[in-house]
């Protein structure tokens, strides 16, 4: 088996007038890799590229060791679960499994012994004679992990996969990943900070386009030091603050809240400093990026 590493270097995509991504360069190890971004951010376009599924314009990709643009090669050896992912609602999941099968080449022998064994690795065993228009979000959403493993890849891309699901669906499905990871490369793309904190240590962030940080999760909070601050405030100074900074979570307490907040040009005359997590140094790297900085850089 092929190092399951992705390598991507001065990668732009353009829509017309439209820059989507703006010379993008990362390494991706095996394990958990998350991409974090806003809606429009560039991270489909990028998954999308690498995926084959969009052809690039400039720079060059990699995955394990194969040019992006031996698209039948790469195809073999990575499964994608898109945002919007939908499969056949009049099938149950066993039969929709199967029909992909074939569609993929696989012989009757080979189908009849992998989907078994995919559908216990995504918990779904039990429901293999439903149907799936009658499944869950979530049970939807592990359904499509089944569909993208079901030639054994060694490249798993997912998009904004805990999205809608509820909170007991999101800790299973990211369980899910992280054990499917233990021996793939694996992309997470989400808007869901949580997401990325809970199961990647190798995180980038991605903002019009452009490439904002890359590194880990611990290296993104450490830049952060120093800049996130706490205070117990009433209702009624929660606007002058949000004016004067940005505010990263409040926390109601009785008659007052806790605030949180970003001040990482000066110390404010009230609040404690405190140790910033994920979430804080994410909203620190964009707010520097919409100031006419670059974010944090690489790692």
């Amino acid at each position: 088996m092929q190092n399951p590493t992705i390598r991507i270097k001065n990668l732009s995509k353009s829509y017309g007038k439209k820059q989507a991504l703006c010379d993008i360069c990362l390494n991706i190890r095996p394990g958990m890799f998350g991409l974090l971004g806003k809606n429009g951010a560039g991270k489909t376009t990028l998954m999308k590229t690498v995926a084959t599924l969009l052809k690039k314009q400039e720079g060059n990709i990699t995955v394990c060791g194969i040019p992006v643009e031996k698209a039948a090669r790469i195809r073999k050896i990575i499964g994608y679960l898109p945002q919007d992912f939908n499969m056949y609602g009049g099938m149950t999941v066993y039969q929709a499994l199967d029909y992909l099968g074939v569609l993929s080449g696989m012989s009757k022998e080979e189908r009849k012994s992998r989907i078994p064994t995919i559908l216990k690795q995504v918990n779904l065993s039990e429901q293999s004679g439903k149907k799936v228009r009658a499944l869950s979000g979530g049970m939807k959403q592990r359904l499509g992990i089944a569909q993208a493993l079901l030639h054994d890849p060694q490249v798993l891309i997912v998009d904004e996969p805990t999205a809608g699901l509820d909170p007991e669906e999101r800790v299973r499905f990211r369980n899910l990943l992280c054990e499917v990871a233990e021996d793939k490369t694996v992309i997470l793309s989400t808007h869901i900070v949580g997401d990325v904190e809970a199961t990647c240590e190798d995180i980038a962030i991605l903002h019009e386009g452009r490439l904002l940080f890359s590194g880990t999760v611990s290296e993104l909070c450490s830049l952060a030091d120093g800049s996130v601050y706490t205070a117990e405030v009433t209702q009624k100074e929660l606007p002058r603050i949000r004016s004067a900074y940005t505010i990263t979570a409040v926390i109601p307490q009785g008659r007052k809240s806790i605030a949180r907040f970003l001040s990482p040009d000066s110390k404010p005359a009230f609040g404690k400093v405190i140790q910033p997590n994920a979430e804080d140094a994410y909203i620190l790297c964009l707010s520097k990026s919409d100031k006419g900085g670059d974010g944090y850089g690489s790692i």
